[in-house]
This record gives C-alpha cells, sequence and structure tokens, in this order.
C-alpha cells in the first residue's frame, strides 16, 4: 500500500515506522506544515517523500490524519471532496465533532473513525518509535457510517500495530476518554504547576522527586497545543469529570482538614478497588 500520513509527530511517526517495517506499506508519504518536522522524518528515513496535500491525496491508497482535531474536523471534508476509492482515517482522541462534521458527506464511506490509545509524553517526529501501539487499544467509532471496504483495510492495517479493537459510537467514546484519558493530563498539569508555585527551588524538585512524583507529573511533559485542542473539542466531558474530581479532592480535603482519620481511610480504601480492575 501507498500511505500518506498527515502530521509527523509521535503517533505520525510511530505509525509510518511499523508499518513499513511491518509490511503493511510499500511506500510512506509524509505531508506537514512544520518544515522540520517534515525534513526530519524525512532524514530519519520514517517516511520515504515529503509532498504537499494535494499531491499525497494523488499518489496515495489510504489518508491518516495525525494531527489536532481542530485541524482534522477542518480540512477533513475538504481531503472527502478529493478522494476517489482513496480511504481516509485518523488518530484523535476527540471523535463527536469529527464524526459530525461529515456524517453527511456524499464520500462518508471512505472514512473510519479510529483512535488509537497510545502515546507518550513526548512529541514531534525524534519522538517516534517501534512498538508504541503494540498491546494497546485501538477504538472504532460510528462503524455503521463507513463501508465494508474501508473499515476492512483499517483494521487490518491496526492488526499489524497490534492492537486490540474496541467499537462504540463517536459521543460515547468522547465520554469514557474524558475519564480514563484527558483528565489524567488535567491532574498532571494541575500537581507540575501547584510545585512550581510552591517550591522555588528547582533543585530540591530535582533532587527530592522520587518514582511517585515522576510517574504522577509525567505527563506534564505532554504537548500544549494538542491538549488544549483536545480539551477545547472535549470541553462539555472534561467540564463533568473536573466537577466529579474536584468535588474528590475536597473530600480529601475536609477528611485532613477535620483530622477524620476513618474518613481518609474510607476514601483510600475506595480508591483500591482500582486494583482489581488494572
Amino acid at each position: 500500500m501507498r500511505i500518506s500520513i498527515i502530521g509527523l509527530g509521535l503517533i505520525g511517526g510511530s505509525m509510518a515506522i511499523d508499518l513499513k517495517k511491518r509490511g503493511f506499506a510499500r511506500t510512506i508519504i509524509g505531508v506537514d506544515t512544520n518544515k522540520l518536522h517534515l525534513n526530519t522524518a524525512l532524514n530519519m528515513g520514517i517516511i520515504d517523500r515529503a509532498c504537499t496535500l494535494d499531491e499525497a491525496i494523488d499518489n496515495t491508497d489510504l489518508i491518516i490524519f495525525a494531527i489536532p482535531a481542530k485541524e482534522t474536523i477542518r480540512l477533513l471534508p475538504k481531503v472527502l471532496n478529493k478522494v476517489d476509492q482513496q480511504i481516509i482515517t485518523d488518530a484523535c482522541s476527540v471523535k463527536g465533532t469529527i464524526c459530525e462534521r461529515v456524517k453527511h458527506h456524499h464520500k462518508r464511506k471512505n472514512y473510519v473513525a479510529s483512535h488509537p490509545m497510545a502515546g507518550t509524553e513526548n512529541s514531534g517526529p525524534w519522538a517516534a518509535q517501534s512498538g508504541l501501539f503494540d498491546g494497546k487499544a485501538i477504538l472504532y467509532c460510528d462503524v455503521e457510517d463507513s463501508s465494508e471496504q474501508a473499515l476492512s483495510t483499517i483494521q487490518k492495517m491496526y492488526e499489524y500495530l497490534n492492537m486490540r479493537p474496541l467499537y462504540m459510537n463517536a459521543y460515547n467514546h468522547d465520554v469514557h476518554v474524558a475519564y480514563v484519558s484527558h483528565i489524567s493530563h488535567i491532574s498532571s498539569f494541575a500537581l507540575a504547576l501547584t510545585v512550581l508555585d510552591k517550591e522555588k527551588n528547582e533543585k530540591n524538585i530535582f533532587n527530592l522527586a522520587s518514582g511517585g512524583f515522576d510517574s504522577t507529573v509525567r505527563l506534564a511533559k505532554s504537548s500544549a497545543d494538542m491538549w488544549s485542542d483536545i480539551f477545547e473539542n472535549n470541553s462539555v466531558n472534561v467540564i463533568s469529570v473536573l466537577d466529579t474530581f474536584i468535588d474528590k479532592l475536597n473530600d480529601f480535603k475536609t477528611a485532613i482538614n477535620d483530622s477524620n482519620l476513618n474518613k481518609m481511610n474510607e476514601l483510600i480504601q475506595k480508591a483500591n478497588h482500582i486494583k482489581k480492575i488494572l
């Protein structure tokens, strides 16, 4: 297959590496408005050649959007206008607004809404790595709106990436990822801001931070552009999760302020139930 990847950051670059290495793709074409990312991906051998978006559409079998949701919403209808038999998918972690945007497009069946649940706190083509997707979940949304051929092709692609499939509608997807992914990043950003605000000595942060702090704050290193875009495009669900999260923080605050040891134990023991799930 000839595959075009729009966006050559961590996700797009990692897809390119394994789809080529594992034999799904014969040629990887890269498209990116960031010239540094484009040239880096070319020099690192992540892509075979760089093209404009129009050139990529004309010379490809499959187009993958690996760019923020706002840009995907803007570009996806334009790309659908220009394709013939080409198949399109995306890797955005927000699905409701994207699927709604193209729901009535005459080429909607060429598009498969997907979200590979994988990533790291790093960004850019230099962060791309083989094996990033192995064993992780791939979420397919609104599959009834895609053609059998398009869905089968994208399913096969993610099989090459060793991902396990899950299916749901786009709006349920956005609710669930707000709870299991988006809130984790907000918590990490908030914790980093708290420590940076209270501990002015950076050397102390470096010397005293242990495994617990490192693992909890790791996500705070994530891309601001990407995550502000996600929060904006899933704001209703993110706000709902934040309200619940703030309630739980206040429960802890009240218990600690009142020296209520029984309440602290109760809250922690309830939280411990996550061990049965994860």
